[in-house]
């Protein structure tokens, strides 16, 4: 009797420790990643900012087009062209970058500047960039941006 139980416990023991190797290699798998991004966005505005541009995401080696189009309600006043770069947090696949993000961000140029903003999307990928500016724009504005991939 004492045999069969100390056998039953070794395979209680045995079935746990794989059950938690299984859980712990599909929560590897499914992990989120960090990718980077390259934007060139073009925007004009007086008070209402709008603008329209383009990217790249970069993922596990590979280049993922997208289409960028937004606009901004604050204290903007000007026109400028961005090239932005940085980080896309929180991906699991490239999709993921597509939708709409609220934005805080500030900048200024006069012929040439510096700016920065952190985006999220509704599901959860937040967008952290910083790049240069050239043109003639002063803005701190809170605005929105729809990322489309192509």
């Amino acid at each position: 009797m004492k045999k069969s139980r100390t056998r039953l416990v070794r395979t209680l023991i045995w079935r746990a420790a794989l059950g938690l190797v299984a859980v712990a290699s599909i929560s590897t798998a499914s992990q989120a990643e960090i990718g980077s991004v390259r934007v060139v966005f073009a925007k004009a505005g007086f008070i209402l900012g709008v603008g329209t541009g383009q990217g790249i995401l970069t993922l596990r080696g590979h280049n993922y087009p997208f289409r960028v189009s937004g606009m901004s309600l604050g204290a903007t006043i000007g026109a400028s062209a961005n090239k932005m770069i940085g980080r896309a947090l929180n991906i699991r696949a490239p999709g993921d970058v597509a939708g709409t993000y609220s934005a805080f961000g500030a900048g200024a140029a006069l012929a040439g500047g510096a700016g920065g903003v952190q985006l999220q999307n509704a599901t959860g990928v937040i967008l952290q960039l910083h790049g240069v500016k050239a043109g003639v724009e002063l803005s701190v504005s809170v605005g929105g941006v729809t990322i489309i991939m192509e």
